[in-house]
């Protein structure tokens, strides 16, 4: 991996994992996998939304595609940006990586931006390590990027330290921070959850906006954001994905059994709508890696056959799941 600018070609992804492993040790001498064997492909111009509960890996694996998986973390199998390869790749490669070809909207934007530093400052510094611009140029287009996320008065903004803005305000300058350099791929970790309506609707658009050449992984627990902007959605549960496909096709006629909870437990502004269910049970605990289905304890549905770990099938054309027992069935001619 080098500093040059990352490949156009159409046929490479932007994002690629193969077989991503990403496991921690544990006080009793065993490995937790946060993330089992995933693999996935983020290509130009796309938009892949990840859901699933809290602790399915969803974050981890944003974390892996930037080599900031903590230590002792250990993360193995392949992980391509831009047909980089990252799991392995010298700290200097990936520093080079950050920021220019992977941008990162990390979940809690406190702890994302320097305490000590004003919004200008590590602007320009973001700008300036990977652009051969002026201090001057780079805080023009440091205002323009917090201008472009709905900022008033974005050079009045740019001398403010992060405890001095709201947290909708803080969410919006690391979105700006990530979109500023139009980097490859953007990893966004739930970015619109501290937004009003208004300002979400706008972030989305952002997103939607994005050159054609560049894609973006978008984490969420929103099924509606999910359905609104994604063009494919991929379901984790405990580090796997489950279910994956076009993103109306698996909200409206979802496959593994977890979806299917996933959206009866999901709240929406409809009247002749049954009333919520949620999942019963809990996911299962660290160290606890299932040769099976992982959501059997949780599932009505499951049977003997749930104890042997199920195959991704895909019985329609581009939506897949590994599941035994599938909680619809393809309709007939189904493209």
């Amino acid at each position: 991996m080098s500093a040059a600018a990352p490949s156009a070609d159409p046929a490479v992804p932007v994002l690629q994992a193969r077989d991503l492993v990403v496991d921690f040790p544990l006080a009793d001498g065993r490995r937790h996998a946060a993330v089992d064997g995933l693999s996935l492909t983020v290509g130009r111009g796309e938009i892949v939304g990840v859901v699933g509960e809290s602790g399915s890996g969803k974050s981890m694996t944003a974390l892996a595609a930037l080599g900031l998986v903590p230590a002792p973390g250990r993360v193995s199998g392949s992980l391509k940006v831009a047909g980089r390869e990252v799991v392995g790749a010298p700290e200097a490669d990936l520093r080079r990586l950050r920021g220019a070809i992977a941008g990162m909207v990390f979940q809690d934007p406190m702890t994302a931006l320097n305490p000590v530093r004003s919004i200008g400052a590590q602007m320009v510094e973001a700008i300036r390590r990977h652009q051969r611009v002026s201090r001057g140029e780079a805080r023009d287009r440091a205002a323009a990027a917090l201008a472009s996320v709905g900022i008033p008065a974005p050079a009045e903004r740019l001398r403010a330290y992060p405890h001095e803005l709201s947290g909708g305000l803080r969410q919006r300058v690391v979105i700006a921070m990530a979109m500023v350099n139009d980097p490859a791929v953007i990893l966004a970790d739930e970015p619109t959850t501290a937004l009003d309506a208004t300002i979400q609707a706008q972030i989305l658009d952002l997103f939607r906006a994005r050159p054609a050449a560049a894609g973006t992984l978008l984490i969420t627990h929103d099924l509606g954001v999910a359905a609104e902007v994604c063009d494919r959605i991929l379901v984790m549960y405990h580090g796997r994905i489950v279910e994956e496909g076009p993103a109306l096709r698996v909200l409206r006629r979802p496959l593994h059994r977890y979806t299917e909870a996933l959206l009866r437990a999901a709240p929406r502004f409809d009247p002749a709508r049954p009333p919520l269910r949620a999942i019963p049970g809990m996911p299962p605990a660290l160290g606890e890696q299932e040769t099976g289905c992982a959501f059997r304890p949780r599932c009505a549905a499951a049977t003997a056959r749930c104890a042997g770990r199920p195959q991704s099938t895909a019985p329609e054309q581009g939506h897949a799941a590994a599941c035994w027992h599938p909680a619809a069935e393809p309709e007939e001619g189904a493209a």
